[in-house]
């Protein structure tokens, strides 16, 4: 067991929170914790951040700025719930068409429900599948976009892969997820918050503490600011940048395909 982050080499492959998996183990333990907890997703990030996450998720949103007329597509990935995706289409005044995918069917079912009460669902659709391995063609969509799910994804750099390819040429990348704090003193509190305090609510919340407890864990493990950036350089993508948010509580990294 380690806490020590993994690098742009990897490691996060092999890793459930701070434990050691075998190759190939973590989707399915992952995809546990997200059965458990799709419907009281929102009210855990509320937890984890503070409430901060509809904060970032607004400026992430606000960055990639969705156009105003028809025809633009977005791949929202790790997205079940929709947030990111009904965020995106109003930004566009119903004009973009988002496909969140996610590999958890439980998570899917709460965002088809919303988006019908939405009166959404000519905008989005939802499929499930894996983000290594993405069921669509080349060149498909003008961004890709994906909020607090890209440390949960066992083989990243292979999923950043599968991000290239399916953007066209122009297409944007957005990967907004918790990160490394820049401020002392807040590193700190947070981490007493993260480790203390977080499981605790969880457990009042949703009677067990042991999923926040794993992606409390999962955040810890989850490269630094610069590595997660050299991983997307890797992945082929130009003009790559991050900007911290809530002094690095969380970061949104970007990258184009040119």
């Amino acid at each position: 067991m380690s806490d020590e982050r993994a690098t742009a080499q990897g490691g996060m492959d092999t890793s459930f929170g701070f434990k050691s998996v075998g190759s190939g183990e973590k989707q399915g333990m992952v995809d546990a914790v997200f059965h458990q907890v799709a419907r009281r997703y929102d009210i855990m990030n509320d937890v984890m951040s503070a409430g901060m996450h509809r904060v970032w998720k607004d400026a992430m949103v606000t960055a990639l700025n969705p156009p105003r007329h028809a025809g633009f597509k977005v791949l929202d990935v790790a997205g079940g719930t929709g947030d990111i995706a009904f965020r995106i289409v109003d930004a566009s005044h119903r004009q973009a068409h988002a496909t969140v995918l996610d590999i958890n069917g439980s998570m899917l079912g709460v965002g088809q429900e919303r988006a019908e009460k939405r009166n959404l669902s000519e905008n989005v659709d939802f499929v499930e599948a894996n983000a290594e391995d993405l069921p669509f063609g080349d060149a498909e969509f003008d961004a890709y976009t994906i909020a607090f799910g890209i440390r949960n994804v066992p083989d990243i750099a292979k999923a950043l892969g599968e991000a290239h390819r399916v953007l066209k040429r122009g297409g944007r990348l957005l990967v907004l997820e918790f990160s490394e704090v820049q401020m002392p003193i807040l590193d700190k509190v947070y981490d007493a918050w993260s480790f203390n305090g977080i499981p605790a609510l969880g457990k009042a919340i949703a009677g067990d503490g042991e999923p926040y407890r794993y992606l409390v864990e999962s955040i810890r493990k989850f490269p630094r600011q610069a590595d997660f950036a050299r991983m997307i350089e890797q992945a082929g993508f130009d003009r790559v940048r991050w900007t911290d948010y809530s002094g690095g509580i969380a970061a949104l990294h970007s990258g184009w395909k040119l």
